[in-house]
Formats: C-alpha cells, structure tokens, sequence
C-alpha cells in the first residue's frame, strides 16, 4: 500500500492587497476525496466571493478553520493527505480563484445565518455581521467620521435627457446595449469632474491629490449588500462605451461575478436611488474620494416653462462632497455643472 504525505494548503494571495477573508464555507468535509482543482471552500473578502480550487488530489484529513472566522492570507486552512506517487497532483500549483454569486452554488454548500439561543417568548433573529457587510460598514464609518459631509440639492426638469434616451434607443448604434438616464448622468458627471478637478481629488492629510483619471463608482444593490463597482477610466469613453460598460459592471457585481480589481480603484461614485422610486437622499462618501453624486427617480410632474404650467419629467440630483477641501462656491458650481448639462444634454456635444 503506498505511503501518504500529508499537505497543508494555505489561504493564497487574493489580490488587490487583500490580507484576510472570511471562511463562508466547506465543500468538503474529513475523509472526503479531492480531485485537482475541486472547490472545497468558499471565502468572502471585502471585495468578492470567492471560491477555493484544491491544488492536491487526495483525501481530506483536517479543517483548520471553521466557517466564520477571519483568516490571515497564508494561514493554513485544510489538511490533505496524497498518496506518494500519484500522477495527478501539484504540489506547487497556483489555485485559479473565481468569483460568483451566491445564488450559483448548491443549496446544501451555502450556511445559513446561525441562531442564538432564545428563551421561548423571544422572537428577535441575529444575523452574522461578516464580508461585505461588514466592510461596508467600517468604510461608511469611518468616512462619517472622518469625512465633514455637505450635501446640496437640485431639482431640474430632464425631459431632454429622457428623449434623448428615448431616441437612441431606437437607433442601430445602441441596439446592443441598454441605454438608461443614469449613463447620460455618468457622462455629465465625468465632463463636470475634468471641469471641477477637486470633486475628482483624494486628502491625504499633508496634501490634497489631484487625479488624472475618472474610475466612476456605481453603487449597486446585491444580494450580499452593497458594492460599488468600478468603470476604469471612464473619462476616455463615449456614451455608447460608458453605457456598455456600466451595464456590465452592474451585471456581474448583481450575479457576483465581480472580482477584486472591479471593486477597486474608485475616484467618485454614482448612487441611483430613482430607480427605488426614491427622490434623493444624502449619500455618505467613500473613503479615498471627495465626493458622491445621488440620482433621484424621473418622474412626470408639473413645471412651468415660459411661463405656462406643463408636465415635464423631472429629477432631483444631490451631491455629497468632503468640505476639507471642496468649499460650497466649488461644490455648488459642480452640481449646477451636472444639472444644466442633464437639463440640456446637446450642450455635452461641445465638451466631449
């Protein structure tokens, strides 16, 4: 009978400059065989979840972490046990990491938010507070306060864009993409950031860091809370370009597909609480950017325009920026900037 090495497997390098993720679940339990590049766990990081391909074939001898706890990137997590000789395994392989989504896996391999004893009158659940919830949590933190908040409104007529959107939807250059009035925003946004420099900025306490790039944040609503996905280099796109890519970028974050780098990198971030019927609301900053624009619904409603009362679609923007180094003379400009351009989208012809 051959003889068995035993191999420990450590939790590898995510990326991004992650140093830890949180043990969600095992795939495999003691005495169970592994294949090569089986999934024996899930890990979640601030930025996604991940699963763990085996990098041995063999039989599982230990688990070394039980699912919730915070593991330290190079820590061992499993214990497996390889017949020497075995033609299949390697040993000094890097695991392929992917990302998915939560409703991808089977039932039986997802865990279930554990119970805390409750004495027979009590009907209050406890959740787990761990991952991305838990990121977004310190984050927004750590911003309220850090971050002196100032939050303006404008509420401005956007029947133009919503023609405008209307119109392109029809034309065969936007038959493959779903055109939406939150890309004519991000397009505004962008032309307002190259005008208005500070809003693109970062504080570093001893100085403040002006950005020669827009990487544009969409905060998005998922399963497994809130992410802000990024599109790189926005401001190099087209409208066509930038509407391909946000719909992407939403896509995988919602499907969990999204990995480290697409959740990274941020300079300002677009929230959309129109799309919750929600008129604005005022947006905590990311930490690491000056500022955060909310798009509040469209919605038909009474406006006067040369003088006579009509129905028109209307919209509330509100900006958050952080006043250390934006004053409200810069900050209103900005914001003004956006609405005027949301109002008359033809002016962005002249600036693109």
């Amino acid at each position: 009978m051959a003889e068995s090495q035993v191999r420990e497997f450590r939790l590898p390098d995510l990326g991004e400059g992650l140093t830890e993720a949180e043990m969600v679940t095992w795939a495999v339990q003691v005495g169970d065989h592994v294949e090569l590049n089986q999934t024996i766990a899930e890990v979640e990081t601030a930025k996604a979840l991940v699963e763990l391909p085996s990098p041995y074939v063999g039989e599982v001898v230990e688990l070394l972490v039980a699912p919730g706890a915070t593991v330290p990137v190079g820590a061992p997590i499993i214990r497996i046990a390889q017949q020497e000789g075995a033609g299949d395994e390697h040993p000094d392989r890097q695991p392929v990491l992917v990302g998915y989504g939560p409703g991808e896996p089977p039932p039986s391999r997802r865990r279930r938010p554990a119970m805390r004893p409750e004495t027979p009158h009590q009907t209050d659940g406890h959740t787990p507070v761990h991952g991305v919830r838990r990121r977004t949590a310190e984050a927004m933190s750590t911003s309220w306060r850090e971050i002196p908040h100032v939050t303006e409104f404008v509420t401005i007529d956007a029947t133009a864009t919503v023609e405008l959107v209307d119109h392109l939807r029809a034309t065969p250059a936007f038959a493959n993409v779903k055109l939406t009035p939150l890309a004519v925003v991000a397009k505004a946004v962008v032309l307002a950031l190259a005008a208005h420099p500070l809003l693109n900025s970062r504080w570093t306490e001893q100085e403040i860091v002006a950005r020669d790039h827009v990487n544009l944040g969409i905060a998005v609503a998922a399963p497994r809370g809130l992410l802000v996905p990024t599109v790189k280099n926005a401001h190099t796109m087209t409208l066509h370009q930038l509407c391909a890519e946000i719909g992407q970028m939403v896509e995988r974050a919602r499907g969990g597909h999204a990995s480290p780098a697409d959740m990274s990198g941020g300079t300002f971030t677009i929230t959309n609480v129109g799309v919750f019927g929600i008129d604005s609301g005022t947006p905590i900053i990311n930490p690491g950017e000056a500022g955060i624009l909310c798009l509040g619904a469209i919605a038909q409603r009474p406006w006067v325009v040369d003088g006579q009362l009509a129905v028109r679609w209307v919209t509330t923007l509100g900006v958050s920026f952080d006043h250390r180094m934006i004053d409200g003379a810069e900050g209103s400009a900005f914001l003004a900037d956006i609405a005027a351009m949301v109002h008359d989208p033809a002016t962005m012809l002249a600036r693109s």
